[in-house]
């Protein structure tokens, strides 16, 4: 039986990193050339790293699967970044940092991580500003920030309405120099496929060349995964099209655990759907809720334009129902919020599933030009996908998928239960619970890279300096990829009449209707059911076009649905365990007689750790208790 074990160091919460940095195993600046690292996606943890790996000597090799780092998928993160600084003395800091984080996330996340993640937060401030991050600042030169959902201080650093852009180049320019220096080699247009693990330890990765169709094969002391999450679980989320678990799931099945799978946040600020035909959603940053006020019409129905409507019509309900937050309360109260005036009939625009983000008032007291300078990108934006201009009306907004607080199972070097195989940012499950507060996305991912990781995987790589890593031609590198080329012949020998975006639509809306933002026990068996249904339809129904040995989008995709199915069924696994609501898994039988959410810390006080035992096998649940020596659990309040 596999034993969790977390690596929490003893000692104050204050020291237990810094004692744990004085205790890690060292490797020498000559011995650091020798040592090499693989590194799976570009994204702003993925880059942050490999930057700083590379700075320090190690030689590293660097996979993705777009055209360049720059298109990773940090590059959508709107609102801002978070750190304790106490610019305006408001009277944050670390521990306040620390706290928000973990009552943001119903207190399902590891004291130890979350505390790391808010103590390198200044850190990671200085160095984005030293990069040259453009973040907004005050009249006199100092740097800016403002509010976020979940807290009542102003902590969030950002760059108008484009900071995960501005902080992935950041990250990426730190990423290129390294490349230039020679110290990290780049391999664009790479779909990681499999990971090679032998005598129990991570020796490398199996990979397609997405250009040629070729398969190859890499070798490394250490494999980091920063591959993000399986948001696109849903089909209509705010992620990349491309986005998805395929790389957590390949780690899953050679043996990494699979921690709280159905923590997934749902975003309540995005644009709704417009049409049959769209592949995603479009976020519309939380830092917007700054300013704008959300309402819908007191009276059910009411097809008034919003200008018509009085004051004294609207129904404010952040407002009425959590006056100490209003509308900055976190990301899964305020979108199940939404959901409930809109399922009661009080809903906007022509579906009835939309809610108002007004400025008329911010607008008034401001002025558009100030409106404008915070978030005219976003609007900008919002103009030109629905034809309605922001600064004169309000912004129709609704829930959608988002991000995932589960993932890979990490223990505190970030090293999951495989030797070797390490997971940071999104890919892992460490510092966000049940729900994640926004702008706490680029920290985690940027802290993980910059200023956690480099320090980690020094102390697994200290034992290894007498070994090279495995040769390519080693038979376990061949069973590996013989392994990847099987699966790719069996899709492609299907042959059937629906196409792998048709499978991932019927299977997103799935978990959209049984595992989205309410679930109860009868929907989350019936979709159980379904996926296992869809996905022996996918197996004599795929129709994929074009060969193996070129160009074939419609395979990367196929692959990514393929394990979609299994990270759903997981998912949803997970979901009718946990009977409890907490955060972002609001389970409909556990709640308040005010309609939020009832945890149930005598029973679900714990990390729920799946372990893959082979398709079509049970996985077995492993639970790492999450021991609170800090803080006192309490009900989650934002009234």
């Amino acid at each position: 039986m596999t034993v969790l074990d977390s690596k929490i160091p003893e000692g104050p919460l204050a020291d237990k990193w810094t004692n744990h940095k004085n205790s890690l195993k060292l490797v020498s600046p000559a011995n650091k050339k020798k040592m090499e690292i693989i590194m799976v996606g570009t994204g702003v943890a993925g880059a942050a790293a490999a930057a700083s790996l590379g700075q320090m000597g190690y030689k590293v090799k660097v996979f993705c699967y777009q055209d360049s780092p720059r298109r990773a998928h940090s590059v959508a993160a709107q609102g801002g970044i978070n750190a304790s600084k106490n610019y305006r003395n408001d009277n944050d800091s670390d521990y306040r940092l620390f706290y928000d984080m973990l009552k943001g996330g119903d207190f399902r996340a590891r004291e130890a991580n979350v505390y790391r993640a808010a103590e390198v937060s200044n850190s990671i401030i200085d160095q984005l500003t030293a990069q040259g991050v453009p973040f907004a600042r005050e009249y006199g030169g100092t740097l800016a920030t403002r509010s976020f959902g979940g807290v009542q201080v102003s902590r969030t650093f950002y760059a108008s309405g484009q900071t995960g852009q501005q902080v992935l180049l950041g990250s990426y320019t730190a990423l290129k120099r390294q490349i230039a220096k020679g110290n990290v080699t780049m391999y664009s247009r790479r779909q990681m496929l499999d990971i090679v693990v032998k005598d129990g330890q991570t020796q490398g990765i199996v990979c397609r060349n997405l250009v040629t169709g070729e398969m190859e094969r890499y070798a490394a002391h250490a494999v980091v995964l920063a591959t993000g999450g399986y948001g696109t679980i849903y089909f209509l989320s705010t992620l990349a099209v491309n986005a998805s678990g395929a790389a957590a799931y390949t780690a899953y099945k050679r043996g990494a655990f699979f921690a709280n799978p159905s923590f997934i946040q749902i975003h309540p600020s995005c644009i709704p759907q417009l049409n049959e035909y769209q592949s995603k959603l479009t976020l519309m940053s939380e830092s917007l809720r700054n300013d704008g006020r959300v309402w819908v019409p007191k009276e059910k129905g009411d097809k008034r334009k919003p200008g018509d409507i009085p004051v004294e019509e609207r129904d404010y309900y952040l407002e009425r129902r959590y006056p100490a937050f209003g509308n900055l309360v976190p990301r899964d109260i305020a979108s199940r919020a939404a959901k409930e005036r809109c399922d009661a009939g009080y809903g906007v625009g022509e579906t009835g599933y939309a809610v108002y983000l007004d400025f008329a008032d911010a607008i008034k007291a401001q002025g558009k030009k100030t409106i404008k300078a915070k978030y005219g990108n976003l609007f900008d934006l919002y103009q030109k996908i629905t034809g309605e201009n922001p600064y004169q009306q309000p912004m129709k907004i609704y829930p959608a998928g988002h991000y995932t607080m589960g993932g890979i199972w990490v223990d505190y070097n970030l090293m999951t239960t495989v030797p070797g195989l390490f997971a940071i940012g999104e890919a892992n499950f460490s510092d966000h619970g049940a729900n994640r507060l926004g702008a706490s996305s680029l920290m985690q991912g940027s802290g993980d890279g910059y200023f956690i990781l480099p320090y980690t995987i020094g102390g697994y790589l200290a034992d290894k300096i007498k070994s090279k890593p495995l040769s390519t031609d080693d038979p376990e590198f061949e069973k590996v990829e013989n392994e990847a080329k099987n699966k790719i012949e069996r899709l492609m020998n299907i042959k059937g009449n629906t196409s792998p975006l048709a499978f991932h639509k019927k299977l997103g809306k799935i978990m959209w209707d049984h595992a989205g933002m309410a679930r109860n026990e009868e929907g989350l068996k019936k979709g159980l059911k379904e996926v296992t249904d869809l996905e022996e339809e996918f197996y004599k129904d795929l129709k994929l076009t074009g060969d193996t040995s070129s160009m074939n989008q419609p395979l990367e995709k196929a692959l990514r649905v393929a394990a979609s199915f299994e990270i759903s069924r997981l998912m949803l696994r997970d979901a009718l365990n946990r009977k409890e609501s907490c955060g972002a898994h609001f389970r409909e039988e556990y709640q308040t007689e005010d309609g939020e959410a009832m945890r149930n810390d005598d029973q679900y006080m714990y990390v729920a750790a799946w372990q893959y035992k082979g398709d079509g096998k049970e996985p077995v649940l492993h639970k790492e208790e999450l021991k609170f020596e800090f803080v006192t659990p309490t009900k989650r309040s934002y009234k």
